[in-house]
């Protein structure tokens, strides 16, 4: 299945109108006619057949004939904060991935000991819907803006809250790990590691510190594992 992504349609959408880029994409690599069926979502559970009723590689007009709602795959939510990759190629891959196995929200933070504190959101938020449309996934995760720790944890009060560190401390596996909530979230800290005062500030937030494992791991490995850790206990 080719799948495309538009979030700006819904239950009630008739036609879809597709960008000059993709019509041509459509019309000329992908080589459809008119009367073929192209598979559409919009990353919020539906999935959408629609039949090619103007064949143009500069305005291909498609009829939706047919709507499907898919169930989210995983059961809980997940929302994974972490900071930025010093080289962006590497959270490139955390977002890209994560979003192949499964995850729900992905918020950049810049912390203490970050090497990077900007990145352009559009390219990360296109890398996002190529996973997207890649692992045929119907639920898109939502990334969010960079913010800095301290106003991230300060917004983080419901589910089961935790940050994984690489401090001393007593810290609980995350492998072995009892949730005790459907509602996850998980702080992954630069390649410097969390200061030892932010991770003071998070314990003081109610964030439990949790251990990936012995060996240390780069941001974005440390990222994945979590994803895959939850996806795995659940």
């Amino acid at each position: 299945m080719q799948l495309f992504f538009n979030p700006n349609i819904n239950e009630s959408t008739e036609e879809i109108l597709f960008s000059k880029e993709e019509s041509r994409h459509i019309i000329k690599v992908l080589r459809k006619k008119q009367g073929d069926i192209l598979y559409i979502t919009n990353g919020k559970g539906y999935l959408f057949s629609a039949e090619i009723i103007i064949e143009s590689d500069k305005k291909c007009l498609s009829k939706i004939v047919n709507t499907k709602y898919r169930k989210k795959e995983w059961s809980y939510t997940l929302h994974v904060a972490i900071a930025p990759t010093k080289n962006i190629d590497r959270l490139e891959w955390f977002i890209e991935k994560a979003t192949e196995i499964g995850i729900d929200e992905i918020t950049p933070i810049v912390c203490e000991n970050s090497e990077r504190k900007v990145i352009k959101h559009d390219r990360l938020q296109k890398i996002m819907i190529s996973a997207v449309k890649q692992s045929l996934k119907f639920n898109a995760p939502k990334l969010n803006q960079l913010v800095k720790f301290n106003d991230f944890i300060k917004t983080q009060k419901e589910g089961d809250l935790l940050i994984a560190h690489c401090n001393e401390g007593e810290k609980k596996i995350l492998k072995s790990f009892i949730f005790s909530e459907k509602k996850i979230t998980i702080l992954i800290g630069p390649e410097g590691d969390f200061s030892l005062k932010e991770t003071q500030k998070a314990i003081q937030a109610k964030f439990i510190p949790i251990t990936l494992g012995d060996s240390r791991l780069r941001t974005e490995t440390a990222g994945l594992v979590a994803v895959h850790s939850v996806s795995f206990l659940h």
